[in-house]
Order: C-alpha cells, then structure tokens, then sequence
C-alpha cells in the first residue's frame, strides 16, 4: 500500500496539467511512460491503451523531480512556506502552491518583466522590482497592490524586505541602491555605486543592515546609507532561511560563512561550471547550486562539503533557486518551475537487459526513423551508430565511425547501406558503416554548420548554415541547392525534415524539384504535428516537445523528460522514437487521432 500510494502521488503531480485537464487521458499518457520499476506500470500494464503502446520504456525509477510547471516566459523565483511567487517578462506575477504547482493567483500592475522578487519575513507581503523602473509592494492575501515605489533612473534589478517591515532596499543597472520607507513610499537614501548593483539583501535578523554585490564586491551598509565593510569578493550571496549562513559565490568557487562571526564554515569548488545562483536549506545541512542547465546539491554538515547528487533535467541555464518547506524548486531559461525531492536518487538510467543494451550509454546525437524498414537508427556522441528494432525495441546492430567528437551528426539506411554523415573543421565526411569505409570528403565553403540531416530519400545532405540552407549530394559531393534564410534566433533552430522539404522555424522550401532553385514552401501545418518532430527536438529547444490536438490545441502526450534532456525525437504519425543525453531510447507505437 506503502509503495502504491508513493507512485500514484507522483504520477499525479509528475503530470498534474494532464490530468486535470484531460482526465480521459490518464491511461494512455500518464500510465505508459512511467517507470517500468514503479509499481503502477507493472500493476496496470494490461490497462495500457491500444493508442499507446510502450515498445521500449524509460528504466530508470521516478528520480528527483517530481513536478514541472511551464510558462510561455519567466524571469525571477521567491518562495515563503509553501507559496511561490513567479515573475514573468510580460509583467505579471504567478502565485503557485510550493506542493501541487497549481496556479493560486495572477498579480497585474508591472508593464514590464519583473526581474526580481521576494516575501517579507511572515509572508504577508510580497515585493517586486520590474523592468518598468518600479517597485511594487503586494498584499499577498488579496493579491492587491498596497504601494507602487518609482524613483529609479533605470531597471531594478535586486529587492529586500527589512525584516520589521519598515525598509525596502532595491538596486538598479544604473549604479545606485535606493533606500524606501515603506510607510511613506519615499526614498530616503540614494546610494551612488561605480558599478551596476546586482544583488541586495537584507540580514533575516537584523533589520538594519544590509549586503549588495556590486562590482564583484560585497559590501556591508546601515539603513542610514552608511557603508560599515567591504568584506568579501564575489558574484553573488544567499542567506540560509534562519539568517544564521550566508553563501558567496564567484565563478567557480562557493563559500559558506556564518552571519554572526563572518568566519568560514565551508568552501568547495565546481571546477570548470561557472555558478549562478545558490541557495541553502532550512535545515543548514545542504547547499544547492545552480550552474549552466544543471543543479548540484552539496552536504556541508560533515568535515569536508561533499557533493550528493546532482540534478540535470533542465534543458537551459538555471535562473534562480529556492527551498520551499518541502523541497527544492527551481527556475529555468527553459520557462519552466521544476519541483525536486532532495535526497532521491537521480541516477543515469540502469539497461534492464545488458544483453541487448550498450553498456556505457552517452549522448544521442541523432535519430533517424525509418518505419517502412522497421528500424530508427541513433548516432551518438562517442561515434557509434546502433540500428534498433521498432517491433522489440532491440538494437540489431552497431557499428563505430571516426565521428567521435563532433558537433552535428546523421545516419540513414540508403538502398540498403548505412550512411553516416557529419562535419569537423569546414569538411562535411561521408561513411559506410557497415564497410567501415569512408565514401568521400566533401568542402564545406561556409563555416559554422548549426544542424546537418539526411533527406528523406536519402540523396541529399542538408547543411543549416547563419544565412543559408545548403543541399549536397551524397554520392558526388556537389552542391544542388542553396536557398538564403533571414531566421533571427538561428543558433537556437534546427532543420526540419520530409523528404526533400526542409524547414527552419515556420518556413520551408522544396529542394526536389529538378532543374529549379529550392521553392519556398507555406509555413508548416498545425495539420501535420508529425513534422515537428521529423528532423528532432535537439538540444538547441528549449522545452520538451509535446503532439498536440490540432482541433483543440492542447498537448495530449508530452516526452518524459526526467531522465536527462531529450536531445532528438521522431514521429511519423504512428511510432514516435526518441533519444535523451543520457543514451536512453524510449520507443513507442501511438497512433494518436485529433478529436
């Protein structure tokens, strides 16, 4: 009962929109891809649905993030107890239940993103600085505005809450920390920085003073405007809830101090990961540090900070950091708010069946789908291409390629021959793998290849290059389209495949029409959902991809994305195969009909 009530409660919150809003959905989404140990997918696995059939499943266990909630944009995180506050680029703010994720309320007042956030000390109240130049104060309670604060010269970007509620500190991008009474609404101090302010931070304790970061120095002020120190270097600091630690962080380096001596309690490096956000928990025990997409937890109660676990299921950087009183939450680049249980294992996949699985797994560069041969081909980081079976969710074979290292990569089952194709250093390589044989070399005249992929009838190569779309032939190494492309946001899309129709973002060209330049093609149909995975989901995007109801617009069955992030995917309206950065394959036959 134990273990049926803990996997039914993270089945519910793991796909909590869902359900809600699909209710009838429940068997043929939720249940298929959760974890082929919980005790839900073994119990019900006869209750599967016909339209979704799990051909190869996820093997690892739940893992530690148990909830995601996605925004169309987002900008700060503050948390108090168990209530969430989300500012977002378009001004508003989202209050969420720090449990559940529900949405409880929307604060309207910014014109503009609110950049930073954070609760008074009993929660009453809720402070937000915004692009708009003001700050405003909120009643959490009645979702009201109670003041609007507006004297700075430019964005404010950091905000703090005396903790008797009399003073609010706010920094800006202009140089200059303001100091407000809260009563009056008027600025009493201004204080002049060489460098742009980018964090304030009142003591938990202590309502009088207060720390900024400005120049990568921390500097040490009174509520008069008085600067008492400049004690530390550093980026950024975070206080522990109970205000007894703070952690300064500057590049790679982390250090924890205590508020009453100033004295080191602890210090670790991250070694190459650049830190941009920390914070510690309620109980002082951990640390949680937040640098590039992934998020690291370390233990800091022993002789030595050690790192326990860390956590990799966001697909872009990390913005902010916060600890509920029931676990950690985080915000994303990716716009999206994950909810994580510290201290359960997030492990790399285990294989089931070490007869039929690689024993090291590494990153999926590609996958290629091809039904018609009853196969889906994934070309990895390491170099191997390994052929697997749609029906059994087997590989069938492998083969290893000089393609080691590289940046983009293909491969394709051509009249019977497996191609594989990739870029290193302005030369594009084509390679038999099952001969071992390279085929040709090919000049790549511009640089900078963003995404390669084989057509569908596999003639041609697609190269993505910053202002155009190149075909090659496979089998002469010339050059037999080239079409411009004005995409503003290049670096972050990739090529879109069917045939011999190739998109980026919205728009589309032909490259098969013989003896014609490339013809431009309509933006690509929310009639086709299919396409928007042809081709893959890569690592460039920013969410993971979801096959939506083209009558009602809604996601009806959305990727796992626990594992790691789901570098490519494929589906051609019946099976849908993707591959994740840890190496995992997930096959599934789902022959879903828009309502």
């Amino acid at each position: 009962m134990c273990q049926w009530t803990a996997d039914s409660q993270r089945l519910i919150l793991e796909h909590f929109d869902m359900i809600c809003d699909s209710p009838s959905y429940i068997y043929h989404f939720a249940l298929p891809i959760s974890p082929s140990s919980s005790w839900l997918h073994q119990y019900y696995s006869a209750e599967f649905s016909q339209e979704i059939r799990v051909v190869r499943g996820v093997s690892a266990g739940w893992g530690a993030c148990f909830r995601t909630v996605w925004f169309g944009d987002l900008w700060s995180l503050a948390c108090w107890k168990d209530t969430i506050a989300v500012g977002r680029k378009s001004g508003s703010i989202f209050i969420l239940n720090a449990i559940t994720g529900v949405q409880v309320a929307i604060l309207s007042g910014h014109t503009s993103q609110v950049k930073c956030l954070i609760f008074s000390l009993d929660g009453a109240s809720l402070v937000s600085g915004s692009e708009d130049k003001t700050i405003k104060l909120w009643d959490v309670q009645t979702g009201g505005v109670v003041k609007t604060f507006q004297d700075h010269t430019g964005d404010v970007t950091s905000i703090s809450i005396s903790a008797d509620h009399t003073t609010i500190a706010s920094g800006s991008w202009y140089k200059a920390i303001c100091l407000w009474d809260v009563q009056t609404g008027e600025c009493h101090h201004t204080i002049e920085q060489q460098h742009r302010v980018e964090y304030v931070c009142f003591f938990p304790l202590d309502p009088k003073h207060f720390m900024s970061v400005s120049g990568s120095k921390i500097w040490k002020w009174d509520t008069s405007g008085q600067k008492i120190a400049s004690g530390y270097d550093g980026y950024g600091i975070a206080f522990s809830p109970d205000g007894t630690q703070f952690v300064v962080y500057k590049g790679a380096a982390v250090e924890v101090y205590s508020s009453d001596s100033g004295g080191a309690l602890a210090k670790f490096n991250m070694g190459d990961e650049h830190v941009g956000c920390c914070c510690i928990s309620p109980d002082n025990r951990v640390v949680a540090v937040g640098a590039g997409h992934d998020i690291y937890i370390w233990g800091i109660t022993g002789p030595e900070p050690h790192l326990l676990e860390t956590l990799n299921d966001h697909a872009r950087g990390i913005l902010s950091l916060v600890f509920s009183s029931s676990s950690l939450i985080s915000a994303s680049h990716d716009c999206s708010v994950k909810f994580w249980q510290i201290g359960t294992p997030s492990t790399k996949p285990v294989p089931a069946d070490p007869k039929s699985t690689p024993s090291t797994l590494t990153l999926i560069k590609s996958i290629t789908l091809q039904a018609e041969d009853g196969i889906a081909i994934s070309s990895h980081s390491d170099g191997m291409v390994r052929i697997w079976e749609i029906p059994t969710g087997l590989i069938k074979e492998s083969f290893q390629t000089p393609a080691k290292g590289c940046y983009q990569m293909d491969t394709r089952l051509i009249d019977g021959r497996v191609i594989s194709v990739w870029c290193i250093d302005e030369k594009m390589y084509v390679w038999d793998a099952e001969k071992g044989e390279l085929l040709r070399t090919v000049d790549i005249p511009e640089g900078n290849i963003i995404d390669l992929r084989i057509s569908g009838d596999g003639s041609q190569v697609f190269c993505l290059h910053f202002f155009s779309i190149r075909a090659w032939s496979i089998w002469t190494g010339d050059c037999v389209g080239e079409m411009g492309h004005s995409s503003y946001n290049v670096q972050n899309d990739i090529l879109t495949i069917d045939g011999l129709k190739v998109w980026v973002g919205s728009k589309g060209w032909n490259f098969g029409i013989l003896g014609s330049s490339p013809v431009e093609l309509p933006g690509m149909s929310q009639n086709w959902p299919h396409l928007y995975f042809v081709g893959g989901v890569r690592q460039q995007k920013s969410f993971i991809p979801g096959i939506q109801d083209t009558a009602t617009k809604k996601v009806v069955f959305q990727l796992p994305g626990r594992l790691a992030r789901c570098s490519d995917a494929q589906w051609d309206g019946h099976y849908l195969v993707a591959g994740y950065d840890s190496g995992e394959m997930l096959i599934l036959e789902c022959n879903y009909v828009p309502h």
